[in-house]
């Protein structure tokens, strides 16, 4: 399989770290339910091809995500290994279920605007706090490590531009509450380059440094890899993507697929930046999850490698 040729660009990581969202990212936003043993195969071939994050599922009610309603099966299935993967949890409901399978990682999922938390959460941006503080805290007291998700960094369908001192308060409290990393969501692709390095900058500004965040790039406007490649060059360690371009959001009908894992291995590889991951066995994978699906994959390196 062709490879992409590498010319190294100074000044850039060795390696990055890629957490894999298409299991859970991914599938919530299909119309279909994928059956859980098609999705433990999917978890099991994306380790296998080299993600070294994969999170796997969500515990949310099925009432809200039902294609996600499998989640506590799904971890069992995947056996030993199942309980290292990161799970997202909405609440201390969620959190229980997750202590109760044995998982070590788990994620909240925060939002920087007030529409966008009462249609995801039900509470404004000030009342997610006092949801996610017990939740946080009883996962730390439990020894699992906690991830934080803002949504809606660059833009929101129903409030429009969204200030960058208002992402950096939203995401500095949910540091502040003990989450290890905060990732930063385009969760309707609207960002470009120069907003991605602004928000950073404000950031870093206020005493949160590059190594502490991730980015979560949606494609809807096409921008999504040239956005990492700004993180990247800024100085962010850690990207989001979902292989084959699975996902968008439930509660956003204009956020379509993420960043395609494939697309942003080729880029970094061309760079010379190392991510583990086997392209071909990344490629064969997503090419298998789309005739599950029976759509073909949005990847353009899927396309362009599988045709």
């Amino acid at each position: 399989m062709r490879e992409p040729t590498v010319v190294a660009e100074p000044g850039l990581p060795e390696a990055v770290t890629i957490w894999e969202v298409g299991p859970r990212d991914g599938l919530q936003n299909e119309s279909a339910i994928v059956p859980v043993e098609a999705k433990a195969e999917f978890v099991e071939r994306l380790v296998a091809a080299g993600l070294p994050v994969v999170e796997a599922t969500s515990f949310v009610h099925p009432k809200w995500v039902p294609q996600l309603a499998d989640a506590a099966e799904l971890v069992q299935r995947l056996g030993p290994d199942g309980r290292r993967h990161p799970v997202l949890v909405p609440n201390e409901r969620g959190l229980q279920r997750a202590i109760d399978l044995g998982c070590e990682h788990v994620a909240i999922f925060g939002s920087a605007t007030d529409t966008f938390a009462q249609r995801n959460l039900n509470s404004s941006v000030e009342e997610q706090f006092a949801m996610f503080e017990p939740t946080v805290t009883r996962a730390r007291s439990e020894g699992m490590d906690v991830r934080a998700y803002v949504s809606m960094c660059f833009g929101d369908p129903w409030e429009g531009d969204v200030p960058v001192e208002q992402v950096v308060a939203v995401g500095t409290r949910l540091l502040d509450l003990g989450a290890s990393q905060l990732s930063l969501g385009d969760t309707i692709g609207v960002g470009t380059a120069g907003h991605v390095t602004a928000l950073l900058d404000a950031f870093n500004a206020a005493g949160v440094p590059d190594d502490v965040l991730a980015v979560h790039f949606h494609d809807t406007y096409g921008q999504a890899l040239a956005n990492a490649g700004a993180a990247l060059r800024h100085g962010v360690r850690t990207f989001d993507s979902s292989a084959g371009g699975l996902g968008g959001c439930p509660y956003a009908e204009s956020a379509t697929g993420n960043l395609a894992t494939e697309d942003l291995v080729w880029m970094l590889h061309g760079l010379g930046v190392g991510t583990g991951v086997d392209l071909e066995a990344l490629v064969a994978t997503s090419v298998w999850m789309a005739e599950v699906l029976g759509r073909p994959s949005p990847s353009r390196v899927v396309a362009a490698l599988a045709g």
